[in-house]
């Protein structure tokens, strides 16, 4: 008999697979088969962000420079007759003789570094509220759900106007942080729900439990154990909410509320441009390209994402 149990437990151990049941996709599957559509955006955000990155090296012409004679000069692939001082502008220029392509690469630093830092901005307030009201619960949980709703309830585009006539919008030239700041806490709501409901379910867990008759400190819980265990979600809402955030700096942009001319940006060359439809459309067509891209990509891409860090699809 001893022999036999001694047999048994030298055996190796043989995985049995439960009927229907599927094997669990890692990582490394979806990171091998990413679609033809996803590696398309990430080349169109790789673009856009090399593009803005290096605007000072490779804007042809100054996007401030201005000059009546070269004013709404048509694209030079668009078969317009123009002046020969109109010549030579790849994507034509603006009412005031300014080079399209220029002010839209520098617009693409202000559009995209708007929204990153808004992201940021969002993610971090909004997770930690979210934390402290799943992890505290009570009165804690009470009061900063109140808010979100509070803040769901109102308009934000309204209540982003109220601020700004406030405040007063940023001046020209100058680092657009209360648009940075209106459009990071747009979000956050979001990002507290989220966490808040992951975090009433962790804190029960058995290894928070054991963290806890250790003598964990609550910091120490939070930070070091259930922090970690949220990151993917808030990635993922990040990733989508970027989309976000872009287009809500080219509608303040656009209403004239959000970055000052003569600073260029896209929603702000867009709203400039609007004037101009029947004669000058490439005022606004390329820049509404570019929203457009920038925002499909960042969709597209975050579906993905979603896709791959979330445990339920990629078992499925």
């Amino acid at each position: 008999m001893a022999d036999r149990v001694e047999a048994v437990q030298a055996a190796p151990l043989v995985a049995v697979a439960l009927p229907g049941a599927r094997p669990r996709r890692r990582l490394g599957y979806h990171l091998r088969r990413v679609p033809p559509v996803v590696w398309v955006c990430g080349a169109v955000l790789a673009f856009m962000c090399l593009a803005a990155l290096f605007a000072p090296l490779v804007a042809p012409k100054d996007p401030f420079e201005q000059s009546l004679i070269r004013r709404l000069a048509p694209p030079i692939w668009s078969g317009d007759e123009v002046q020969p001082a109109q010549a030579g502008y790849l994507l034509g220029t603006d009412e005031f003789g300014r080079d399209i392509l220029s002010r839209m690469l520098y617009g693409a630093r202000i559009s995209l570094a708007v929204g990153i830092i808004g992201v940021l901005i969002g993610a971090v307030i909004g997770s930690l509220l979210g934390m402290l009201a799943g992890y505290f619960s009570g009165a804690t949980d009470e009061i900063i759900m109140l808010l979100a709703d509070m803040q769901l309830a109102f308009p934000f585009i309204l209540l982003a106007i109220a601020i700004i006539a406030v405040l007063g919008p940023d001046p020209s030239g100058a680092i657009p942080w209360k648009l940075i700041v209106i459009v990071g806490i747009s979000g956050w709501m979001t990002y507290a729900r989220v966490c808040r409901g992951i975090v009433l379910t962790i804190k029960e867990r058995e290894f928070v439990q054991s963290v806890r008759a250790l003598g964990g400190t609550d910091g120490r819980i939070i930070f070091r154990h259930i922090l970690p265990n949220i990151l993917s979600p808030i990635v993922v809402l990040a990733t989508l909410d970027l989309a976000r955030l872009i287009i809500l700096e080219s509608t303040l942009s656009f209403l004239g509320l959000g970055v000052q001319p003569p600073s260029p940006s896209w929603g702000g060359m867009l709203g400039q441009g609007r004037q101009y439809l029947d004669t000058a459309w490439w005022l606004s067509t390329f820049p509404g390209m570019a929203i457009m891209l920038t925002t499909l990509a960042i969709s597209r891409g975050g579906d993905w994402v979603r896709d791959v860090l979330d445990p339920t699809l990629r078992s499925g």
